[in-house]
């Protein structure tokens, strides 16, 4: 009888517990709503976003790589923003807008009702001290400002001034026109953070972010996850859907895919293009599309000897095959590069002939160099993957064996993200692997912004100066018909292919996979991905 009535307790204790159980997990969790912040619900208000790399900052300002982005965009809204599906430039937290005939003044009219994260009140002042701010930096501490030709104290710097013209109200005023000017300014980058909280935390904003966006900042575990949460007061009535959004680091491609196929995660990037059968195969599965606008690239520092010698850029040109490379890694969903901007654009060269595949030729410029025997040097090989680049040190391996075809051997070197990505902005790489997707679809963002002068200590890893593609450029900047920019743009690509600061390899069409249960997720050709209207079905 004891034994019996033993087993019914036992019965009773374990369905009660279940019972608890289900309603916990009916909560979305955060902070103190479920055992640990972050842990995947079974309520569908929660997506898991599994990705390549761990963001380097929190502060958009303050990095150049898309793993920031990724979270950022949540988080922060910039003056204005793009379209749903392309960089047609659409209302941010500005809702309307004039520009002056002479393209002198931007004149921008606030949204009301807007709050930051932190409670404190967005307003103009609140734009006027993230601008100063930026502008009075450097190209270390704020690399994407070179955007507006520097900062205030350099000559390039194309804002003069900008005012609050009352509460609602902000007042750009430019030393010259700048074509992309609006386009920039919709960029993730310059996000508006609360001033509260620049000056509460300075440069630990990084850590601690707090913008006007769709969803709020609650947790940073280092190469695991971070955790955004709903923002209950955002301005966009009925949105967000999703009560958190947790973007959770897993660095293989293949693992990642493994996760979405067990339920661990509910979205992925960096799919494999030979894994694109498992999850067309996989009705719990769909794919996901990203438009192509970016380009991988082998940079060549160039001053950096012996690259520092155009024949020798040339030469490592010729030694490479592209085509067995996309053949390799990008599974047909990749097309070989030969300028510096993808085909997409506006602007782009399709008479530039790309550097033919050409062993031959490659040894006779190396002779021609003075290296008839070839050289030494490193080659560094990317530690995550990229939607330009899903293997890269796959990738890189085929380049060493390219390479020592012609004589040159190239020792492989890597480190950590973002180790990496700062030790070769500081030029400190021989040649490295790298990529670009485009922030605002206008070829100044990958021209100038990638190969200028004025982007050295920025994005210009290369450390590439040539005085009249610089003049070119701000040239094309300034004026604003789009055929005379396009006629520009080209004359800057014939000099980028003679100069031969990179090799150009691929622009890739980036594929993502997800749970066949998402709903309203449209996939950026920017690589930044707003969840405000994605829900589950």
């Amino acid at each position: 009888m004891r034994k019996k009535w033993s087993m019914l307790g036992l019965i009773f204790v374990l369905i009660l517990s279940l019972a608890l159980s289900a309603c916990s997990n009916k909560s979305a969790g955060g902070k103190d709503g479920d055992e640990k912040a972050g842990e995947k619900s079974n309520a569908k208000d929660t997506l898991i976003y599994g990705r390549g790399g761990d963001s380097t900052s929190l502060d958009p300002i303050t990095t150049t790589e898309g793993e920031a982005f990724k979270v950022t965009e949540n988080i922060y809204e910039s003056l204005l923003s793009y379209g749903d599906e392309d960089t047609t430039v659409q209302p941010g937290l500005a809702e309307k807008w004039e520009a002056s005939d002479d393209g002198l003044t931007y004149t921008f009219h606030l949204r009301e009702g807007v709050k930051f994260h932190d409670g404190t009140d967005f307003n103009a002042e609140a734009v006027v001290i993230n601008f100063d701010r930026w502008m009075n930096g450097d190209a270390e501490k704020f690399p994407y400002y070179t955007m507006f030709g520097g900062f205030k104290k350099d000559e390039g710097h194309v804002i003069k001034e900008i005012k609050a013209a009352d509460e609602k109200t902000v007042v750009f005023t430019l030393k010259r026109p700048q074509a992309p000017f609006l386009k920039n300014i919709a960029m993730s980058p310059f996000g508006i953070a609360s001033p509260a909280a620049i000056e509460k935390y300075g440069d630990d904003l990084r850590a601690n972010p707090v913008g006007t966006g769709p969803f709020k900042f609650v947790e940073w575990k280092a190469n695991d996850r971070i955790v955004l949460e709903k923002n209950e007061d955002y301005w966009m009535k009925g949105y967000p859907k999703l009560k958190q959004v947790i973007f959770k680091t897993i660095p293989e491609n293949s693992a990642r895919l493994n996760a979405l196929q067990t339920g661990e995660i509910d979205l992925m990037d960096g799919l494999n293009p030979s894994d694109l059968s498992k999850v067309e195969g996989d009705k719990n599965l769909q794919l996901f599309k990203r438009p192509s606008m970016n380009v991988g690239y082998v940079g060549l520092t160039v001053t950096r000897k012996p690259l520092d010698n155009k024949l020798v850029r040339q030469a490592l040109n010729h030694a490479v095959d592209k085509k067995a490379i996309i053949d390799s890694f990008y599974g047909g969903f990749a097309e070989p590069a030969k300028n510096p901007m993808p085909p997409s654009l506006e602007g782009y060269d399709d008479s530039v002939e790309e550097y033919p595949y050409d062993l031959e030729k490659a040894k006779a410029l190396l002779k021609e160099a003075g290296f008839p025997d070839g050289f030494e040097m490193e080659l560094w090989a990317m530690p995550v993957a990229r939607p330009y680049m899903p293997e890269g040190m796959k990738v890189a391996e085929v380049l060493q064996a390219s390479f020592e075809k012609i004589g040159v051997k190239a020792k492989i070197v890597t480190y950590e993200w973002a180790t990496y990505l700062e030790k070769a902005s500081k030029g400190e790489a021989d040649s490295f692997l790298l990529g670009w997707t485009g922030d605002n679809g206008d070829p100044d963002n990958f021209i100038y912004t990638l190969l200028d002068k004025d982007s050295i200590g920025g994005n210009n890893y290369t450390y590439f100066s040539n005085p009249e593609m610089h003049d070119i450029l701000i040239e094309a900047q300034t004026v604003t018909d789009q055929a005379k920019r396009n006629e520009l743009y080209k004359k800057a690509q014939a000099i980028v292919h003679d100069e031969a600061p990179w090799i150009p390899l691929v622009h890739s069409t980036p594929m993502m996979a997800g749970m066949s249960d998402i709903a309203n997720f449209i996939p950026h050709p920017t690589g930044t991905d707003l969840f405000t209207k994605v829900e589950f079905k």
